[in-house]
């Protein structure tokens, strides 16, 4: 199973790491499928917008609602999130990487993009995903700690994406 990770504490930091190293790996050949996030600060709150758009050239989804500037509630938009995870899976069979911009919440409660990452996997589809503090947890017991903490490097990225050479003993 090749399953791997990037997280930071810093708000927005994994949606810009993943979004730089998905572009750059796809420039260098890399048939990437999956998600980035964009966020887009709002004049009239201190929430943003959330997108998501589908690798390598696909749509874009919101994922977030606005529910006024005092709401505390959980923003998900589950039927953008759902729309990009129906795009994002009809990609499936021509990927070398499956990017996936966030284990998030819902992933954590069995929805969203679990059972892509999933069938990715038992298809040797190498997967990153990113992750925060809050669901990492929740990530980790999914892959029953099997996934590999990455810097979110394109350089670090291709060398674990690079088959390993056998070691003849």
């Amino acid at each position: 199973m090749k399953l791997a990770y990037v997280r930071s504490d810093n708000s927005g930091q994994v949606n810009l790491q993943l979004s730089n190293a998905a572009y750059e790996l796809i420039e260098r050949g890399v048939k990437v499928v999956g998600t980035i996030q964009i966020d887009t600060q709002r004049s009239d709150t201190n929430k943003c917008d959330m997108d998501v758009r589908v690798l390598p050239h696909g749509d874009t989804f919101r994922i977030s609602q606005n529910l006024g500037p005092n709401a505390r509630g959980c923003r998900l938009d589950t039927d953008g999130l759902e729309r990009a995870v129906a795009q994002t899976v009809a990609q499936l069979d021509n990927a070398e990487l499956l990017i996936i911009n966030k284990f998030g919440k819902h992933e954590a409660s069995g929805r969203g993009f679990r059972e892509l990452i999933a069938e990715a996997l038992a298809g040797d589809i190498p997967v990153l995903v990113g992750t925060n503090a809050m669901n990492l947890a929740a990530f980790l017991a999914f892959c029953d700690n099997q996934a590999t903490y990455l810097s979110p490097d394109p350089d670090d990225l291709m060398n674990w994406l690079r088959p390993k050479p056998y070691q003849v003993a």
